[in-house]
């Protein structure tokens, strides 16, 4: 039975990518392992959304190209974003890589790896392969997964590319165009996933609250989305649902609505900022100004009590002046996010940004990243006052990954909480009371209702 490694870097749908691809090839009758070490077969599935993360595959595949010349019969191969907007010249680089499959051909995978393991197996020489062309009706394939006993939660993913086109980001090429899966196949994913234990549902998309609008038609005043909101928040015995990561723009009347009309969607929006200065979104053509995101974080707060917001936020964006980033500063400041993902600019091949003049040096950046963490340590530190003290549910997931004693759970507003490990409340919605903080995280103690 061959073995199998699969390393995932980036978003949460390299996640639920990586996870189709395992359930086809343990279908198949290959083994997952969980360390390369032994592995007949080892994919990476890659990001390019910054330099680092695709630096940082590149180096994993040429520690493995080292161990091949010992072990010449693996198989190793690239996945996903970096291997669609690199193709065949990952092989030049990289001349032991056996497989290069693109965005659209993850259904592909284990059909490809059976042809590899039966040229290995028969001691025939094989040559790469390189599959990155479009591929109609691609969108379908994510729905399968591959769950974990007493697993309560799960991406699903309902749509694939984007047509956005901001100028500091790769993501159009390397996942191609906006499609969308039809609303009753969604809904009768998740209804499977909930028939199989899942309580809480994510649902995904590059941008995901423009899911359907080339697609599908607006019905009864509600956008393709909001309906899809309300379709999948009516399946029976699902406790939860939200989704990752929308658009200021495609944030519609509809959909804040859906926060008032819909009990099981939490209040918890993922909301890319990006930056607080109007000349920088301009630039980056963001489509909206600083005022115009103030006020849908109003529009949404005075829709469900207790919203809370994460965001992502670029720093050193080509041409940021010191005035540009007190705008952005001001402004977190203002919305007081939960938290944020900051990001130093990185220059990606055949964009815009990357050959605007006046780009930054790499220490400007980081001072500014700096800068921008205390603003949401002195946030954290203000939030934390707030709900250390409060009670709250949380939907316990299972083991902590950092602390062996502690389940480990979020709230509503997906702030991240360990309690005592007990088998009793895995897989449960559990009352607790939060106690301590330790800056994004909770500490909670179980209250008895």
């Amino acid at each position: 039975m061959p073995r199998i490694f699969i390393k995932t870097y980036g978003c949460q749908m390299n996640v639920r990518d990586s996870e189709q691809v395992a359930l086809d090839l343990t279908r198949r009758g290959h083994e997952l392992i969980e360390h390369e070490e032994g592995a007949d077969v080892v994919l990476l599935n890659t990001c390019s959304v910054r330099d680092m993360a695709e630096q940082k595959a590149i180096g994993k595949m040429r520690t493995l190209e080292g161990r091949k010349k010992r072990r010449h019969h693996q198989v190793i191969g690239f996945l996903g974003c970096m291997a669609q907007s690199r193709g065949a010249s990952l092989v030049e680089e990289l001349p032991a890589v056996d497989l290069v499959l693109g965005t659209q051909k993850f259904h592909e995978v284990g059909r490809r790896v059976d042809e590899l393991l039966e040229a290995r197996n028969g001691g025939e020489p094989w040559a790469p392969i390189v599959d990155v062309a479009e591929e109609v009706g691609s969108q379908n394939t994510i729905r399968d997964h591959l769950l974990a006993p007493r697993q309560v939660t799960a991406f699903v993913s309902i749509m694939q590319g984007c047509n956005m086109r901001c100028t500091f980001c790769i993501v159009p090429s390397t996942r191609g165009a906006e499609r969308s899966r039809p609303i009753d196949e969604i809904v009768e994913e998740v209804r499977s996933l909930v028939r199989q234990g899942v309580r809480e549902v994510t649902l995904l998309g590059q941008i995901v609250n423009l899911y359907g609008r080339h697609e599908f038609p607006a019905r009864d005043g509600r956008s393709p989305f909001a309906q899809l909101l309300h379709a999948v928040s009516a399946v029976p015995g699902l406790d939860r649902l939200r989704f990752t990561s929308p658009h200021p723009i495609g944030f519609r009347d509809d959909l804040v609505a859906c926060f008032r009309e819909l009990p099981n969607l939490c209040p918890h929006v993922h909301m890319p900022l990006q930056s607080g200065s109007d000349r920088i979104l301009k630039a980056m053509h963001r489509a909206y100004t600083g005022a115009q995101y103030r006020r849908l974080i109003e529009k949404l707060r005075a829709a469900r009590a207790g919203m809370a917001f994460t965001t992502d936020i670029i720093v050193g964006f080509p041409g940021e002046t010191e005035d540009d980033f007190r705008a952005t500063c001001d402004l977190v400041r203002e919305v007081a996010f939960d938290n944020a993902f900051i990001f130093r600019y990185s220059p990606r091949r055949d964009t815009p940004a990357a050959t605007l003049p006046d780009q930054l040096s790499e220490e400007v950046k980081m001072e500014r990243n700096q800068v921008l963490l205390g603003v949401l340590d002195e946030l954290a530190a203000q939030r934390n006052r707030d709900l250390v003290g409060t009670q709250t549910d949380i939907l316990v997931e299972g083991e902590s990954r950092t602390n062996d004693a502690r389940f480990q759970g979020r709230t509503p507003g997906n702030h991240l909480v360990l309690v005592e490990a007990n088998e009793r409340w895995r897989g449960q919605l559990l009352p607790v009371q939060l106690v301590e903080s330790t800056g994004f995280t909770y500490y909670a103690e179980p209250v008895l209702r």
